[in-house]
């Protein structure tokens, strides 16, 4: 719980300043990649200790491809268009994939607490 929960402190930093500055910098790709790395370490982690597949493992395997996808389309963004301006579909999509991801979260954290 302690990875996912930096993945998504990490994700949440790097979506909030590309959303309310509508560009990338440096900043917001190493906040955005390291938040990914620790959901796919986190990720990862969860499917060692479960011994089988749940709707959660649905959400959250569907949580981690849209928030994959969002960081590459932004490090593709970065490498073609170094000025860091960001499209208004490509802010819609990275605003759309963040909610998906912290439902995902969410759900994780309601699972997680009813089994105790």
């Amino acid at each position: 719980m302690v990875v996912v929960t930096f993945a998504l402190v990490f994700y949440s930093i790097g979506v909030i300043l590309e959303q309310r500055r509508s560009r990338i910098t440096k900043a917001i790709l190493v906040f955005l990649t390291i938040g990914v790395t620790l959901d796919i370490t986190s990720t990862v982690l969860m499917i060692l200790g479960s011994s089988h597949i749940t709707i959660h493992g649905f959400i959250g395997w569907s949580a981690l491809a849209v928030m994959l996808i969002d960081a590459v389309l932004i490090w593709r963004h970065w490498n073609r268009q170094k000025d860091g301006v960001v499209s208004r579909s490509l802010n819609l999509y990275t605003r759309y994939a963040y909610a998906w991801w912290v439902v995902a979260y969410i759900a994780g954290a309601v699972i997680a607490s009813t089994l105790k």
